[in-house]
């Protein structure tokens, strides 16, 4: 199902994130989930050299996911408590659906790798926005897993791959809450030639 897209002012002034904990069904079906990272791979790419991965975690290996997740946590020093274990569990299972984006970046290539990373956040950006178009909503998030080399190694297949983000998709759980945005003036400036 989409949004009403006659007007791309109002889609991009309504396009809220919502909080993968508070999630409900439904989430999108295997068909909508396709779509919606194929229109997040509609992306600029300055060389086409597409330095971003998408891997679906699909419904029935969210209990694997949390057992992945504790694992790290075991190694970890010092050990975290309950409520930190309890937290990664429920991160695991959060959300309708779960895809982990991968960054992967070619190396000593002639397009920078800051490009290639600006190309990851903009594909990352077209999926929250592919997730509004379908009428879901989404969540990025990162957080110590993102980063611990134990659940990296689990999605990354190259070196250079890292994790930029965890992505859950569903239906909103309660009224999405507009979040603080910046006045105009914080972050937009004149430019002035130099003398």
């Amino acid at each position: 199902m989409f949004n009403d897209l006659s007007s791309p002012l109002r889609y991009l002034a309504t396009r809220r994130s919502g909080r993968a904990r508070e999630m409900v069904g439904p989430g999108p079906t295997d068909e909508q989930l396709d779509a919606i990272l194929q229109l997040a791979a509609r992306t600029p790419d300055h060389g086409k050299l597409f330095p971003w991965r998408f891997v679906i975690v699909a419904a029935d290996q969210r209990e694997e996911f949390a057992a992945l997740l504790d694992r790290a946590l075991d190694a970890q020093e010092p050990p975290p408590g309950a409520a930190h274990r309890q937290k990664a569990a429920d991160f695991a299972r959060s959300g309708e659906a779960l895809v982990v984006m991968l960054s992967a970046p070619i190396a000593g290539h002639k397009i920078p790798v800051w490009e290639q990373e600006l190309s990851v956040g903009a594909a990352a950006m077209n999926l929250l926005h592919a997730v509004h178009a379908h009428g879901f909503v989404g969540s990025w998030l990162t957080g110590w897993a993102a980063y611990d080399p134990l659940v990296r190694e689990a999605f990354a297949v190259g070196p250079d791959e890292r994790i930029a983000g965890f992505f859950f998709v569903g239906s909103p759980g309660r009224e999405l809450e507009e979040r603080p945005r910046p006045a105009p003036a914080q972050v937009i400036r004149r430019w002035a030639a130099p003398l």
